[in-house]
Parts: structure tokens; C-alpha cells; sequence
């Protein structure tokens, strides 16, 4: 199956919900197969997530309408992986 397969998001939002309400509301969406939230920094009002998505053919728009529905908002698209195959990074000597 092609299609976005991985997305790697940099979010904004509230305290509440927290990213546990977040997890479970992102994995009931259809073509979702697995999601990692981690909260990179925490402010008096907001916390900076990086949302890690992963399945076949993932709708951006449904993603996306889930996340502001909770009150957050994306502010890049990190990573995506489309294709009938997830292709990993290589470590080049430039990397290092």
C-alpha cells in the first residue's frame, strides 16, 4: 500500500489535554497503526511536543483536525515517510 506511511510532527499546546488524551485520540483515527508523543519543553502555559505517527495512507487533514480539536497546533512537519516501504535515515560522515 503507498501513501504517507510516517509523519513527524512539532506541536504547541496546552497543559490540558494531556499528551496520554492526545495518544488515544490520534490511535482511533482509521490507518493509524502506532503514535509516540514526547514533550520536548514545558512553558507556564504550553508544552512543545514532537508527535511521532506511523501507519498506511495517513490523512494529514484528519490528523491535523484531531490535533486542533485539542487545542494545540502544528507548527512544522519534520519527517515524512510515503511509499509502499519505510526507508530509514543512513548516518553519513556529514552527520557526524
Amino acid at each position: 500500500m503507498t501513501g504517507i506511511k510516517r509523519l513527524v510532527l512539532d506541536v504547541l499546546k496546552p497543559h490540558k489535554p494531556s499528551i496520554l488524551e492526545m495518544a488515544k485520540a490520534i490511535c482511533k483515527l482509521n490507518h493509524i497503526t502506532g503514535v509516540n508523543l514526547g514533550i520536548q519543553e514545558v512553558d507556564t502555559e504550553t508544552e512543545t511536543i514532537k508527535i511521532t505517527v506511523e501507519g498506511n495512507n495517513i490523512d494529514f487533514e484528519e490528523l491535523e483536525q484531531v490535533i486542533e480539536d485539542m487545542g494545540a497546533v502544528i507548527h512544522s512537519i519534520d519527517e515524512v515517510a510515503a511509499g509502499s516501504k519505510l526507508v530509514e535515515n543512513v548516518e553519513t560522515l556529514q552527520d557526524r
